[in-house]
């Protein structure tokens, strides 16, 4: 299964990298990078392998560190 990031998802993301480099370093962004394509490559693999929402059926939780945290849904299309 392919996964694919909204474009607010996006967005959101070069804003992270860019605070991680301007805050910290490239060692750190680095890590945060490698961390979040495992949890991804996880996910295509086993889709529904996070905690679902008991509150929006069909949505999941990713947690990629104690800061960050994803949110997805599985399309069967």
């Amino acid at each position: 299964m392919k996964v694919f990031l909204s474009e607010l998802a996006e967005s959101k993301l070069l804003k992270l990298n860019d605070y991680l480099l301007e805050n910290w370093n490239l060692k750190t962004r680095d890590r945060f990078i490698e961390k979040l394509s495992e949890k991804m490559k996880h996910i295509s693999i086993q889709p529904q392998s996070c905690p679902e929402s008991f509150e929006f059926k069909g949505l999941y939780k990713c947690v990629v560190t104690k800061q960050t945290t994803f949110y997805y849904r599985v399309s069967t299309e």
